[in-house]
């Protein structure tokens, strides 16, 4: 009877699952703080994107560790870059997988930070110029959506220009429309060895006290021509998920990122909490809460659960 008049389901179509790539590396290679989740290298990528497709996820988003970086992240937009190779080889192996790049500069530069720094400052408008470089290239390797997480003003425009004026007028954006500074980072920038070198990204990052900067925010990057909306991370955030709902119309992706990732490997790992069902209800929350994809490193065991009939 509780299923029969069950509101809100989460589907295997609604899961997106986080893939590293690192240049570094032979083979695989666990996160510590993110047990169950791996950096794979080019030889050993096509075994997990193998993995990935037989549990019926149609869709991962890529993140990549060079084997070099420089002050404004040139390896980022490089023909023979990490993600770049790995677009391709994804892609031919898999045409029907859908490629989500990450589209930023944190893992590239020697700063760690998200654009082009002088004297200490993190600059917007100079920071669009590698951005969009970065974007082209990735479609160019043949990624089916350009995501940027580098949340500076203006680089939804800035994108969507640069894909137009080379051809790539069809492909979409997923735009990190509302992404705060958060503590919930900490592990993903283990995983893709991108901590800042000084400081933080505060002034790139939402504060997470406000609510109406987040709608600010998304119609910044729908008026710019986002074609997907972001709310990260999201358990914190799920008011502000429901309002961004509200308001727009375009599909909305939630992050469950790698510290609500972590939390709930630990707590799991030593007893205290029943993981399968606590990560049930998170999900499912933030389905409640108007997301309609979730990008989560959780994705691989939900679908292995939804294949033996479980049903969220």
């Amino acid at each position: 009877m509780r299923d029969l008049v069950r509101e809100t389901h989460l589907l295997k179509d609604d899961l997106i699952m986080p893939v590293f790539v690192d240049a570094n590396i032979k083979d695989r290679k666990e996160i510590p703080s993110m047990p169950g989740v791996y950096q794979f290298s080019l030889d050993s990528i096509l075994d997990e994107i193998k993995a990935i497709v037989d549990k019926g996820i149609k869709a991962i988003i890529l993140f990549g560790l060079p084997d070099h970086k420089d002050e404004v992240g040139t390896s980022a937009w490089e023909d023979d870059g990490i993600v770049q190779q790995a677009i391709r080889k994804i892609k031919k192996a898999y045409p029907d997988l859908i490629v989500i790049a990450d589209t930023c500069l944190c893992e590239y530069t020697s700063t760690g930070h998200c654009g082009v720094v002088k004297d200490g400052v993190v600059l917007n408008d100079e920071s669009l110029t590698y951005i969009v470089k970065t974007a082209v290239s990735q479609a160019k390797a043949g990624a089916d959506i350009i995501a940027p997480s580098n949340a500076m003003d203006g680089y939804v425009a800035a994108i969507r220009q640069g894909l137009d004026e080379n051809d790539f007028k069809n492909l979409p954006i997923m735009s990190y429309s509302v992404k705060y500074a958060s503590s919930f980072y900490g592990p993903f920038r283990d995983a893709a060895n991108s901590a800042p070198e000084f400081g933080d990204r505060k002034g790139y990052q939402m504060d997470p006290a406000n609510r109406l900067d987040a709608l600010r925010e998304s119609a910044s990057d729908v008026k710019e021509g986002a074609d997907f909306l972001m709310v990260k991370p999201s358990m914190a955030f799920l008011d502000v998920m429901r309002e961004v709902r509200d308001r727009f119309d375009l599909p909305l992706v939630a992050y469950n990122v790698s510290g609500e990732y972590a939390m709930i490997k630990a707590a799991s790992q030593n007893g205290w909490i029943n993981e399968d069902q606590i990560v049930r209800e998170t999900l499912v929350g933030m389905k409640r809460a108007g997301a309609d994809l979730i990008i989560t490193y959780f994705a691989k065991d939900v679908a292995d659960r939804m294949n033996k009939g479980e049903v969220f």
